[in-house]
């Protein structure tokens, strides 16, 4: 029989060593290709989604590490950053209402391919949110003036800890909101992306912005109406703040997320390619 034959024992041999690579590799050294799981962000219920990888190919030209970093007291981000020398641009990035889950991960991992550091924050002390009903809870329920904290913390990371050149931050939903407020501060930044987030347009307030903003909306988002975001971008525009605002048509909120029921395709990879485009000349003094 052809299990009599020591041949046999030497591809099982073979065949043990090489699983044993596939299953013990190091993970201290990430490259973006990771999947995304289907229990994430907006798809706790595990149907199938697209990955994020997927999704916003191509990537860019850097290879990724990324690890856990404590950046403000107890709490702990998900710093990823080209493998290499530095330093890079910094961009924090804020979390949807769901928290730092997965999904928020690879978005750091895809955007630090194109060369920037990217720190991720965590607003909820470390947990997540698979039901709505607990996203609402913990949006809802935060603490404002810690949060500013946490963010502002986050900027001095990068940096202080990271040498980052330049600091800009970007956020979805609940973050894309938190991005606006961070803006709104007493933190200087190169430039704010906000994603379909909760808008400020009083003039009083923006008035202090002092660099360019980009915004990115959907037209049939019930969360955050396009009489504010048209609002928003006039107000800017009186104070001659740069900035770029897109409305896309047919989608609603959350349009840009994989993982969420609402995600638009064609309409997320363009405004993916609208923000890299925008943080590269705003952040990259050679671009």
């Amino acid at each position: 029989m052809f299990t009599d034959s020591p041949w046999i024992w030497v591809l099982l041999g073979l065949g043990l060593v090489l699983a044993g690579v596939v299953l013990f590799a190091p993970t201290t050294s990430l490259t973006p290709m990771t999947s995304t799981s289907s229990s994430e962000s907006g798809s706790p219920h595990g149907v199938e989604v697209m990955t994020n990888t997927d999704a916003f190919r191509p990537l860019g030209d850097h290879q990724v590490q990324a690890a856990n970093v404590n950046y403000v007291q107890d709490t702990s981000g998900y710093l990823a950053q080209p493998a290499g020398d530095g330093p890079f641009p910094g961009v924090v990035m804020i979390h949807e209402w769901w928290g730092l889950n997965d999904n928020i991960r690879r978005m750091a991992e895809i955007l630090a391919t194109y060369g920037y550091t990217v720190l991720a924050v965590d607003l909820y002390n470390g947990e997540v949110a698979t039901e709505p009903s607990r996203a609402s809870q913990l949006s809802g329920g935060l603490d404002q003036a810690q949060a500013l904290a946490n963010m502002q913390a986050a900027v001095k990371y990068l940096r202080n800890q990271e040498n980052a050149p330049q600091v800009a931050s970007l956020g979805w939903c609940f973050g894309g909101g938190q991005s606006l407020q961070l803006a709104l501060s007493d933190v200087s930044l190169a430039s704010t992306v906000i994603y379909y987030g909760s808008l400020v347009t009083e003039e009083t307030r923006l008035e202090t912005l002092d660099w360019p903003v980009l915004g990115v909306f959907g037209a049939d988002d019930q969360v955050v109406p396009v009489d504010s975001v048209e609002s928003f971008k006039a107000t800017l525009d009186d104070l001659d703040v740069t900035n770029e605002v897109y409305v896309y048509p047919n989608v609603g909120h959350a349009f840009a997320n994989p993982s969420g029921d609402n995600f638009a395709p064609e309409a997320a990879a363009d405004a993916w390619t609208k923000t890299l485009d925008f943080l590269r000349s705003h952040l990259k003094s050679d671009s």
